[in-house]
């Protein structure tokens, strides 16, 4: 999990109850799978004896940070920043041991900069860094052929003066974070060596990418988020499912809190029967418990049991609405009117009318193929009609047509 660090760390990592903090700035209502990666640093930190410090980013989120970025970021409106920021902090909250003997600490940095005008921070941080160090970022140096502005320049020093405040008010010597974030952090040491003649420390850990070099923690509809509204808890379960062999190790490693000599009987009993997935099952397991409790883990996996598995139809109404569409994201859907139910469905009618076959004729040759299951009962050739009795949930008829096709239909 280590990308860099600053000499000395170590020496000051052996002292019981050092602090280290991660800034979070609150682009979004909720952190993402490649945030957790560097809140993990926090959580080891803490359960080796130390003080995790999460910075919120009130004020560096009004101005945006250009590391990583090609382009200027546009600037939110307050009442987005602050919704924001009750979202994130309400995740870390759940993250980190807040009455522990090392208790997580949060604080904002809106705290310490709403009552400084410009001049002040001018002369208290501005003097202290030269332009030609700060023009040698490379978070500067990449962006200064397509333009970069006075306020995302000014970054740096923004967040170099949080490490410096932390560092005065709390004794906070440590800055943690993704190793895009180094030119940042180091900044942040450097403004303490001239302002207080102080020794901090940065380090930081790998941006987390796939084995084939893409970027890690997106899926096909986009970043997998913490928030349960944004990415529901069976999309997140199935994202851990779904991890390619390659990029195991170093997933298990930074995301789960099993101990070395665990993760390595893991990961040699997956390497002996990979098709089994044990290995995606522990990690989809214990990190959804941990983001989303384990009452949406148990929905999650009763969810991938009935696509997956051998579910019965008991497991299939156990879940509730929200659960069920999310099970049926991508599946092909389609709506019938429901007095074709009431009245008894036909089922060759159905079945092509809800587009599962392209004609009837084909849906009586499904039928007499004994390929179709409607709410995982297997049809008979002759099947009675369908019923409103037995819709799923009142609502739903799932349509299997072998092993792996799907449709729902939903009646209204």
């Amino acid at each position: 999990m280590v990308h860099d660090s600053t000499p000395n760390l170590e020496a000051y990592l052996a002292q019981p109850g050092a602090m280290g903090y991660i800034g979070f700035d609150p682009t979004a209502p909720s952190l993402h799978i490649g945030n957790l990666a560097t809140v993990m640093l926090l959580v080891h930190l803490q359960r080796a004896g130390h003080t995790p410090i999460a910075l919120i980013g009130g004020a560096t989120g009004m101005i945006g940070d250009p590391s990583g970025k090609r382009e200027e970021r546009k600037l939110l409106d307050l009442d987005t920043l602050r919704a924001n920021q009750a979202g994130v902090e309400a995740q870390l909250r759940r993250l980190l041991d807040f009455e522990g003997p090392h208790p997580a600490r949060v604080v904002n940095n809106y705290e310490w900069f709403k009552d400084m005008n410009l001049l002040d921070f001018l002369r208290t941080a501005g003097k202290h860094l030269t332009l030609s160090y700060m023009l040698a970022k490379d978070s500067v140096q990449s962006r200064l052929e397509s333009g970069i502005s006075f306020t995302e320049f000014s970054y740096q020093l923004i967040q170099g003066y949080d490490f410096a405040h932390l560092y005065h008010t709390l004794g906070c010597r440590l800055q943690l974070g993704g190793s895009d974030q180094w030119g940042n952090i180091t900044a942040g040491t450097e403004l303490i060596r001239r302002m207080y003649e102080g020794e901090a420390y940065a380090l930081t850990t790998p941006l987390l990418t796939k084995a084939d070099g893409t970027k890690f923690g997106k899926s096909e509809s986009g970043n997998v988020w913490l928030d349960p509204a944004r990415t529901s808890p069976y999309k997140f379960y199935q994202f851990w499912l779904n991890l390619a062999d390659d990029d195991l190790p170093s997933s298990l490693r930074v995301f789960s809190l099993k101990s070395q000599p665990e993760l390595e009987a893991l990961l040699a009993t997956h390497a002996q029967q990979p098709h089994l997935r044990q290995a995606q099952h522990a990690l989809a397991d214990e990190v959804t418990a941990r983001i989303h409790g384990p009452e949406a883990l148990a929905q999650a996996q009763a969810a991938t049991q009935v696509l997956f598995g051998d579910a019965p139809l008991a497991a299939l109404a156990a879940l509730d609405d929200t659960a069920l569409l999310d099970l049926f994201d991508g599946v092909p859907q389609a709506t019938l009117p429901r007095t074709r139910f009431e009245a008894g469905y036909p089922i060759a009618d159905l079945l092509h009318e809800g587009g599962v076959a392209p004609s009837k004729g084909e849906a009586r040759r499904m039928l007499e193929q004994g390929s179709i299951r409607l709410n995982k009962e297997k049809q008979p050739a002759q099947p009675s009609p369908f019923t409103a009795e037995g819709l799923l949930r009142g609502r739903y008829v799932l349509v299997q047509r072998g092993k792996k096709h799907y449709h729902l239909l939903v009646a209204e």
